[in-house]
């Protein structure tokens, strides 16, 4: 009797043994013990600023594998530096899918450097998650559902801006300078609509630059001859300190409006001279790691704690750390979703039915969301202006639809 009861027991175990492996799905990149993730990220060049951003990913990766994972597998993140150049992000990614075979692409600096592989992944159909880029573009599911960013959207961004200067200073001379890609363009683009009829009398004059210029110095100087009394930069961080400087050492004094990737205390004030960017006008949606009101808030703390282990070399005033953690934990958080199941597809179904998160480094009452309609993870923005030490709110949070 104790034998059948044995073999009985050992029937059941097989079935639910069986049961459970017939659960799990795995696509290239994925197994029972690994997550592999890809990434081309600047380490190089002139935009090697936002490499901090991959270091301080690949620590918060480092860190859940310390925990024990996800769902019991490591992270195997592998990040190539691709000095924010197209060509050698094309080169990374063609790496990283057909000889690495990651299971997704994450987290890649960049409008143009996305944008060269874009159909590549969208034709492999390999998820292209929470870019950093907030290029229009992305948010395509029908056309291109395999790519997201994580950022905001630049022209909805665009349209807060020129919203703020209709209701403040509705007889502004407009002066732009853009980066002349996709990037600026984007921004270029939003911007004016938010003006609408009025784009064509309040812009007195725009000028471009492209990444690779030694400097914006002519470019300043066109605006400020134009008559502008207002600024408005579209600009990534190098240009974006070059105008700071140029702008203050001229003694012109128009009220500034400064794209918030470029808006950064300790990767641009500060090289540039905190003084220097008294008054500018951005936007936010996390906790800024300068602000002192924070220092007792526990998720800062908890913050401060992980920088502090996974990355004590790092320099904590940066924001593109926050950025980076936060951008890691959503990722994290999707591949637990998807348990068992990893197949592209469902990481893919998961990342676009985010409900309603509030991701602890963002400020209070902005939240992430996704739906297969609407790929745009962030939907409101908090105005803010720059003291010389610190952000200040500008009025109340702002949609972006």
């Amino acid at each position: 009797m104790k034998t059948l009861a044995l073999g009985l027991a050992t029937v059941v175990l097989a079935l639910a043994c069986g049961s459970a492996a017939a659960q799990k799905k795995y696509d290239p990149g994925a197994s029972d013990t690994e997550i592999r993730i890809g990434q081309t990220m600047a380490y190089s060049g002139a935009a090697s600023i936002y490499g901090e951003v991959g270091k301080t990913q690949a620590a918060y990766f480092r860190m859940v594998n310390d925990q024990g994972g996800v769902n019991g597998r490591k992270l195997n993140f592998i990040s190539l530096d691709d000095g924010y150049s197209p060509p050698k992000t094309v080169e990374g990614v063609r790496r990283l899918v057909e000889q690495d075979q990651v299971l997704l692409l994450y987290g890649m600096f960049g409008t143009a450097t996305n944008s060269a592989v874009h159909r590549y992944v969208n034709a492999k159909k390999i998820p292209h998650l929470l870019l950093l880029t907030g290029a229009s573009k992305w948010n395509d599911p029908q056309r291109n559902p395999w790519s997201m960013s994580f950022y905001p959207d630049y022209a909805s961004e665009a349209r807060v801006y020129a919203r703020h200067i209709l209701e403040q200073k509705p007889n502004a001379k407009i002066g732009i300078l853009y980066q002349n890609d996709d990037y600026g363009r984007d921004y270029l683009r939003g911007f004016k609509e938010g003006l609408g009829a009025r784009a064509k009398s309040m812009i007195v004059a725009e000028a471009s630059y492209e990444v690779s210029d030694p400097t914006v110095d002519s470019q300043i100087v066109q605006l400020r001859g134009a008559g502008a009394d207002v600024l408005v930069s579209f600009s990534t961080a190098k240009a974006a300190i070059q105008t700071l400087r140029r702008v203050h050492d001229t003694g012109w004094k128009p009220t500034h409006y400064l794209a918030q990737g470029a808006a950064l205390i300790g990767a641009v004030f500060n090289p540039a001279g905190p003084e220097k960017a008294v008054g500018v006008i951005s936007t936010a949606y996390s906790k800024d790691p300068n602000d002192t009101q924070w220092e007792n808030d526990p998720a800062f703390r908890e913050w401060l704690a992980f920088m502090k282990k996974y990355r004590p070399e790092a320099d904590l005033r940066l924001g593109s750390h926050v950025y980076a953690y936060s951008s890691a934990r959503l990722m994290v958080d999707i591949l637990r979703a998807s348990g068992d199941n990893l197949t592209r597809e469902n990481v893919l179904r998961q990342a676009s039915s985010i409900k309603a998160v509030q991701l602890p480094m963002f400020l209070p009452g902005v939240v992430v969301s996704s739906s297969p309609d609407d790929y745009r993870l962030i939907k409101s923005l908090q105005p803010v202006v720059f003291d010389g030490k610190r952000w200040n709110r500008l009025g109340e949070f702002v949609s972006i639809f």
